[in-house]
């Protein structure tokens, strides 16, 4: 069974703090609290107090024998980060980030508990018919190849055929064009003056 206690926005840096934490990780508990007392680091006071409180929970609300603790885990986690200024010279403005930090400390006896079971709700199966969509949807994906495939090999034919060969069409079928309008536009006069007169 294990027993947790956490400190939340200790006004310490969580890098500070790891150094400290890393020294009591899988100690026994007495010994931990031994060695934060004699830790020259100032993130070892708040530590242990957090290593005095998962004691005091084991011991009362899960009346475990505190001489048989172990500190089975502890972290620390970045908190919230407070931005200060500090003026410097030619109105410059550094940043100083007064860092916070969230401690945790688990320990524990070395008993498992049996884990508690649940009775969950029985799963639902639905039952869809996936593979006449799937199927409709493959369709469309194949066709589209096949209508894309010619227009492609056209195009690459034409990019294929030299530049010279494709004005001379294009200048004989303007020169039709052209005499075809004059044509019209001589013709439309002399009509329109018969329906006239």
């Amino acid at each position: 069974m294990e027993a947790r206690a956490q400190a939340r926005y200790v006004r310490v840096t969580p890098m500070k703090a790891r150094r400290v934490i890393d020294l009591i990780r899988g100690m026994n508990a007495a010994d931990a609290q031994a060695v934060l007392k004699f830790a020259p680091q100032a993130a070892s006071e708040p530590i242990g107090k957090v290593l005095d409180s998962a004691i005091a929970n084991a011991t009362n609300n899960h009346a475990m024998d505190s001489r048989g603790l172990v500190v089975s885990a502890a972290y620390v986690d970045e908190g919230p980060t407070m931005k200060r200024i500090r003026p410097r010279a030619q109105g410059r403005a550094y940043r100083i980030r007064k860092r916070s930090s969230h401690i945790t400390v688990i320990v524990s006896d070395g008993i498992e508990t049996a884990p508690v079971v649940t009775k969950a709700a029985p799963a639902k199966t639905a039952t869809k018919p996936a593979a006449k969509p799937a199927a409709k949807a493959v369709e469309p994906a194949e066709t589209a190849p096949a209508e894309t495939a010619p227009a492609a090999k056209k195009a690459t034919a034409a990019k294929k055929a030299p530049a010279a060969k494709k004005a001379p069409a294009a200048s004989t079928a303007a020169k039709k064009t052209a005499t075809a309008s004059k044509a019209t536009t001589e013709t439309a006069p002399a009509a329109d003056a018969e329906t006239k007169g």
